[in-house]
């Protein structure tokens, strides 16, 4: 591999899981990030830019974790095909092995694999602090000579040898080190004919790479139908072996790494004292208060969400109203200055006020992710899981949902048994995603009052909590009943290596929070926007003769009763909303759902929010902003809606109506881009056909009878 002045090369981030990848791949790439699919599979591929030297630039590939190159999950497969494939787009030039020093027996089997493959190889060593407090010593240098590949210490958390790790880069892409000079072990000694012969089938730089061609024939994507069929052949005429062939390989690399380990690292014995990792798990694993606390770090985090975001969303709510109530004075009153206030006004403030909120939702979910506490919570529940036909792996997929049920879908790749992924995917969307935050919010500050409960417990937060829960119980309970309808049977085992604990690494909690509000505003705010304007005109509008009769009406009583014009006016503006395309459409439906408590704006809402849940917020703002007078411009969303009433002077929003709508959209699968993830991952649309009709059948059925309790 040769790089010219101003290059730039591929690079592939491998790794196990729990190894300080992710954090190398945010330190090298900083925000300059993308998440895509791999070609054919839901599947993350994250990408980013990287500038190694002046001269040279870098595509970093973060490939998902494995522990060898013998893959048994949908995840490991494409780290497998990307690796193994010559041809594909994503070939690295360059591969950053990052291994765990701390256990660096384990993590040296999948060294020797990848540098087996003949790609350019450099071997980033994290953990070395960990490594120290266990009485662990590596000699970087034997090490390196023993591999014949570099090897170069890093704390990408802290920063420190990232500027070592570029140089090493810059020396292997000028070609002043290559790929590892011999094999790691005779690869060629377990089926010579056989590497042979697919060598001169398929373009290998490895007898390594062609090894696993011949163990891996059909799940290989590169290979074609002649060749897959041609390696066939030659397995059957040289009686190729390959679970022989993989333990002998196993055991030859492993017979090799006990070598290196005994001239390269020094070891603590085994009987030294307990680490902190160990002495903190005693206390947040045990059988009692690790429920205790892991409720605690909840109810922490949901009182966060309301108590540090209410200050923001206040100024931001009152920056709009203003904003509204300015332009409404300043500009000419016309269809233009009514679709910039009423349409794109409303809309952008009903996208930003909530901001403060996703961003602190996701920073407390990275905080766990990076202290290593959110693998325990995956512990803690395996037991409470089994119960209920799943295991401890279904839940990083359900946590997930937390902030989004697109991604935690797709998570569930890592769940070997098929009957557990698919009521894993089920249940994911009944889990409180972000998108329904801002529902909850707005219905949370109308109907239940901001009190403190035993002095110091804010019981809006409170209820917030509850929901959440309440999405995770309720996911439990019919993932009970989905085991027995689901006809599939396999043994389920949960392995998971619990990483040590770490200090969050702040740079990378902020840049997450802020690309998490950058994907709201754009993402939910391009649709937000687009139905905010079709609605303004859909609730402007209407049939000219309904719209015309309407307004003679009303001029005769305006001629009839002068003393009375400005009241005739907000009734006016009221009935042509309600003769409008949107009050017709509203009114059409109403009957559905006034048993629950919902007006003909809610059925509106409702519909509407099928693109994306956090739409009924965009939708409301319009609808309860289109035709009213220019001293209400000013006024927030949720004082508007406080004074919204039913013909009969009755409130719209009482505690009845506000917690049937939160349980609606609790347990509503209002979300296409999830009914279409669903159809992807399980290839069929019967069972988000499933999905959708029990959980609106849930959802109606939760909230009508909460609404006739209370009403």
């Amino acid at each position: 591999m040769q790089a010219s002045k101003n290059a730039r090369i591929n690079i592939a981030l491998v790794g196990n899981p729990n190894s300080g990848k992710s954090s190398l791949f945010n330190a090298l790439t900083g925000l300059n990030q993308k998440v895509s699919n791999f070609p054919g599979v839901t599947v993350d591929k994250k990408t980013g830019a990287a500038t190694i030297s002046p001269n040279l630039q870098a595509n970093i590939i973060d490939l998902p974790g494995t522990y060898s190159l013998y893959p048994k999950s949908a995840d490991e497969y494409v780290t497998y095909d990307v690796l193994i494939n010559p041809t594909g787009e994503d070939q690295p030039d360059m591969i950053l092995i990052i291994a765990d020093a701390s256990n660096l027996k384990r993590n040296l089997l999948f060294c020797s694999q990848i540098m087996d493959l003949k790609i350019p190889v450099i071997i980033g060593l994290t953990m070395m602090d960990i490594a120290r407090k266990k009485g662990v010593e590596i000699d970087e240098a034997g090490l390196e000579r023993e591999l014949g590949v570099p090897v170069v210490a890093i704390n990408p958390r802290r920063n420190k040898g990232m500027a070592d790790l570029k140089k090493m880069i810059e020396l292997v892409a000028r070609e002043k080190q290559s790929a590892a000079p011999r094999d790691f072990i005779d690869n060629r000694s377990y089926a010579p004919e056989v590497i042979s012969g697919i060598r001169e089938l398929v373009p290998l730089k490895s007898d390594y790479a062609a090894l696993h061609i011949a163990v891996n024939p059909h799940e290989l994507n590169f290979l074609d139908a002649r060749q897959k069929q041609s390696v066939v052949d030659l397995i059957q005429q040289h009686r190729f072996n390959k679970t022989k062939v993989q333990a002998e390989e196993i055991m030859q690399r492993y017979a090799r790494i006990k070598h290196i380990m005994k001239v390269s690292v020094v070891e603590a014995d085994p009987l030294e004292k307990q680490l902190q990792t160990e002495k903190l798990d005693d206390i947040l694993l045990h059988r009692f208060w690790g429920y205790v606390i892991l409720l605690g770090i909840m109810f922490i985090m949901f009182q966060s969400i309301f108590w540090l975001a209410s200050f923001p969303m206040d100024w931001i709510e009152a920056g709009f109203g203003a904003l509204s109530g300015w332009l409404t004075n300043v500009l000419p009153a016309n269809q233009l200055t009514d679709i910039l206030v009423n349409g794109v006004v409303a809309g952008l403030g009903g996208i930003a006020v909530f901001v403060p909120q996703i961003m602190i939702l996701f920073g407390f979910i990275t905080i766990l992710e990076d202290t290593g506490y959110m693998a325990r919570i995956s512990f803690l529940t395996d037991r409470l899981m089994r119960q209920v036909g799943l295991n401890g792996k279904s839940v990083m997929p359900l946590i997930s949902g937390v902030a989004c049920a697109v991604p935690a879908i797709m998570a569930t790749r890592n769940i070997e048994n098929r009957k557990e992924r698919l009521i894993t995917i089920l249940i994911t969307p009944l889990m409180s995603c972000s998108a329904r935050l801002p529902i909850y919010t707005v219905m949370i500050a109308l109907v239940i009052p901001d009190k403190p409960m035993l002095g110091f417990l804010n019981l809006q937060g409170l209820v917030m909590m509850g929901l959440y829960l309440l999405g995770f119980f309720m996911a439990l309970l019919i993932a009970a009943l989905l085991k027995l309808f689901i006809a599939i049977k396999e043994k389920s085992y949960f392995i998971m290596e619990l990483p040590v604990y770490r200090a969050p690494r702040w740079t990378n909690v902020a840049t997450t929070m802020v690309q998490k509000a950058r994907i709201f505003i754009t993402d939910a705010g391009k649709v937000i926007m687009v139905i905010s304007i079709i609605l303004w005109f859909l609730a402007s509008y209407g049939p000219g003769k309904r719209m015309q009769q309407v307004e003679a009406k009303y001029e005769q009583m305006k001629t009839a009763q002068p003393d009375r014009a400005e009241q005739l006016d907000l009734q006016l503006q009221s009935e042509k909303l309600s003769n409008s395309y949107a009050g017709i459409l509203g009114h059409a439906i109403e009957p559905a759902i006034r048993p629950l408590g919902f007006d003909w704006k809610i059925g509106i809402a409702l519909i509407t929010s099928f693109a994306a849940r956090e739409v009924f917020v965009g939708t409301m703002a319009t609808l309860y902003s289109v035709g009213e007078t220019p001293e209400d411009n000013d006024a927030t969303l949720r004082e508007k809606m406080t004074s919204a009433t039913w013909k009969d002077g009755r409130p719209v929003y009482t505690l009845a109506s506000g917690l049937s709508l939160m349980l609606f959209y609790a347990f509503a699968m209002q979300c296409m881009s999830t009914l279409a993830i669903v159809k992807r991952e399980t290839k069929s649309w019967k069972f988000p056909g499933i999905q959708f009709v029990y959980m609106t059948a849930l959802a109606y059925i939760s909230a009508l009878i909460a609404y006739q309790l209370l009403s």
